[in-house]
């Protein structure tokens, strides 16, 4: 009588063991939906116009860490023909001439766009896109950036954002 009684009383409990258990592994699944799905890119490209740069030599006198290159520069669109709007940042020099460690937003009319990251003297860089307003109000991504000649007169700016 006793061993029934165990035994009836242990039933229930490995059911209830198993059912937390499968129930917890389905919880952990992965949805088929938005995870597993690609997200799609828009790609957004313009060029700066570098009419307003300013280099704040602090520390040590020439190139030093801790320099600051603040500026506001026209934004034109991919043709170079239309005012998109304007940039305005500032850079952090990190390691002598070689890079600077920046954070930049451009100003167009239907919103801003706001990256951080990188910006080296002599290479194409690629900066993350922190976030933005208005039609890029839930912006993420990232950004290349091109110098277009070896004067740093004008940059390409491709963002690539996902939506």
């Amino acid at each position: 009588m006793i061993r029934k009684v165990f035994f009836a009383c242990q039933i229930p409990a490995i059911f209830v063991l198993a059912l937390m258990v499968g129930l917890l592994m389905q919880s952990m699944s992965i949805p088929t939906h938005s995870r597993a799905q690609k997200a799609a890119i828009t790609t957004l490209r313009f060029i700066e116009r570098v009419t307003n740069n300013t280099i704040i030599d602090n520390g040590t006198h020439g190139d030093s860490p801790g320099d600051l290159l603040v500026f506001s520069n026209t934004i034109v669109d991919a043709a170079f023909l239309l005012n998109a709007g304007h940039s305005s940042g500032f850079c952090v020099r990190t390691i002598i001439g070689t890079a600077y460690d920046c954070r930049w937003t451009i100003f167009l009319t239907n919103g801003q766009l706001t990256v951080e990251g990188p910006l080296y003297d002599h290479a194409d860089s690629t900066l993350t896109i922190v976030g933005g307003t208005g039609t890029y109000n839930l912006a993420r991504g990232q950004m290349l950036i091109h110098a277009r000649d070896t004067a740093g007169s004008a940059y390409d700016y491709t963002y690539y954002l996902s939506t």
